[in-house]
């Protein structure tokens, strides 16, 4: 993007301009009007002109903790503890004053909490919207602990999560689930609460957590008839507060609280956090990269927010680094991938295409060169039986049809094949023998091998891919999608095919992985029963899907 040339004489505006300049870390400069917003994402953040400190009994007039308790990225030692003042949620604010809230936590062996293991005091801050992130340390490795907030008299929820395993521990097993993609105005969080009662170590959200649309008065497919939701959601995301309040929505849902307070989350975000289908800094409708820049900062400062991340992960402006690796012993070694942030644009816009001289480009990426390198290196380094890798779109082939015209998505893997390429040559270089790529996305419930050559289908099967359905994004589901038939006709290597909303489970050990596809019938109305559509396993070094 060329340089924009400010005028010699408005020296505060340039001054200004370096400033936002330098705080984003980017090869691309913005527009003087640009710059000045994003600058106030990037310095509007608790610091030494810190707001006045309230006295949470007198500023609390009223439950804080409505939107719950969570917890996530465990390591063997530690774990983030995430809470939320906010006595009323839908409104700017939370109902707070702009002051300091202390806030007490403690995290014990037990749920009763006679066996404390480590307390403390954080603060909520208003800059971060009344957000708490406590990075409590000094655990054991491979524990259960229970957890819990009180600001003033104000106790929350216990909630319920689990260290990582020590990096050298010889692991027996790991279980595991997959998410992604839940539309609140396309129905009822049913499967949040069926994975709340799983007995699973950990739940990877793979992005499309919020949706950037508008949410009517009636909860949209939910068809309110008891309540009614403010006029605020029923607007299009776009500004800091629209995203906040867009977290408060979703996060104040029964469903999802009780997953949270059930396991602790590992989370990667999509494209909905900030806008539909957006790559790097190019936004879906062609307006510029400017604009679109200074909503990033909005989307992704609200996404570090409402979520249980770690420092390093707090934003800078519209850059986060979010790509970032966890082991659990050495069983399993988590690469987890940002597939937006660095992206190529889409070839031939963001739908359905022939491949062609744009999309097949050598020099296309999906993560970028650096994040590329940092995978490639991380599999090189890794000795773990399972080498997966959560992410977000679709990795593996996936034709339209069996016609020499087929088609495929230029939104996922299949739009810059030479990027999966290198992943590919990078992991059979590195010598991965169990290769698992967690997806999510397309609103639907696919395994797949992992062809070395998705054109010669004799080639080596070098891992699976493991597709997780919606929450709830594409409302009630149905078996057999229209193009069933089509699909599993036009790519061999897709073993499993379902429509239905739900998540995915899957147990790891040193002989095999297995895949279990929990679906529900119905989202549009609250409490359908959850049941198993299929399971599959892989076996350790001799990669190939089977149904179980």
């Amino acid at each position: 993007m060329p340089r924009h040339e400010t005028s010699q004489q408005d020296q505060e505006s340039q001054q200004e301009f370096r400033q936002a300049a330098a705080a984003l870390g980017r090869r691309r400069l913005l527009t003087v009007t640009g710059a000045a917003a994003v600058l106030a994402f990037t310095t509007n953040l608790p610091g030494s002109a810190q707001a006045a400190e309230a006295d949470a009994r007198t500023a609390i007039g009223a439950e804080p903790f409505t939107l719950g308790v969570a917890s996530g990225d465990p390591l063997p030692d530690s774990v983030v503890l995430w809470t939320r003042l906010a006595p009323k949620p839908y409104e700017p604010g939370g109902g707070l004053p702009k002051e300091r809230i202390t806030v007490e936590w403690e995290i014990a062996h037990d749920s009763r909490f006679r066996r404390v293991a480590r307390k403390g005091t954080a603060t909520a801050h208003p800059e971060l919207n009344h957000a708490v992130h406590v990075e409590a340390g000094g655990l054991a490795a491979d524990r259960v602990y229970y957890y819990r907030f009180r600001a003033g008299k104000w106790l929350s929820p216990v909630g319920r999560t689990r260290t990582a395993p020590a990096f050298g521990a010889d692991l027996n097993e790991l279980r595991l689930a997959a998410v992604s993609c839940q539309a609140y105005h396309h129905g009822y969080f049913t499967a949040h609460r069926h994975l709340a009662e799983e007995d699973v170590d950990l739940v990877f959200h793979l992005g499309d957590y919020l949706y950037e649309y508008a949410v009517d008065a009636h909860g949209g497919s939910r068809a309110y008839t008891d309540r009614e939701l403010p006029a605020a959601f029923n607007k299009e995301t776009v500004s800091l507060e629209d995203y906040r309040l867009r977290y408060a929505l979703y996060k104040s849902d029964p469903d999802l609280m009780a997953a949270h307070a059930a396991h602790p989350f590992l989370v990667t975000w999509d494209d909905h956090e900030t806008e539909n289908n957006y790559a790097d800094d190019i936004p879906e409708d062609g307006s510029s990269s400017e604009e679109f820049l200074v909503r990033r900062a909005a989307a992704y400062r609200a996404y570090w927010e409402n979520l249980p991340l770690r420092k390093p992960q707090q934003p800078s402006g519209p850059d986060m680094q979010l790509y970032r690796r966890v082991r659990f012993g050495k069983l399993a070694q988590f690469d987890i991938l940002d597939t937006r942030q660095y992206r190529s644009d889409q070839a031939y816009g963001d739908g359905w295409h022939q491949p062609g001289p744009e999309s097949t480009d050598s020099s296309r990426t999906m993560t970028g060169s650096e994040q590329e390198r940092w995978l490639i290196d991380g599999w090189r380094a890794s000795d773990a039986v399972w080498n997966v890798v959560p992410q977000q779109v679709t990795f593996c082939e996936r034709r339209s049809d069996s016609s020499d015209a087929y088609k495929l998505s230029m939104d996922a893997w299949d739009g810059a094949p030479a990027s999966r390429e290198r992943l590919l040559a990078g992991a059979e270089t590195a010598g991965i023998k169990n290769l698992m790529v967690l997806t999510g996305d397309v609103h639907r419930a696919y395994a797949y091998d992992i062809k070395r050559d998705f054109g010669d289908q004799k080639s080596r099967t070098m891992g699976t891919e493991i597709v997780a359905t919606s929450i709830t994004s594409g409302k009630d589901g149905v078996d057999k999608p229209d193009n069933w038939q089509t699909y599993m006709d036009a790519n061999p290597h897709m073993k499993f095919y379902n429509g239905h909303r739900g998540y995915v489970t899957v147990r790891l050990d040193k002989q095999q992985a297995r895949a279990d596809f929990r679906t529900v019938a119905v989202v549009t109305k609250p409490g359908a029963p959850v049941g198993t559509a299929a399971s599959f396993v892989t076996e350790a070094g001799n990669q190939g899907l089977h149904e179980a």
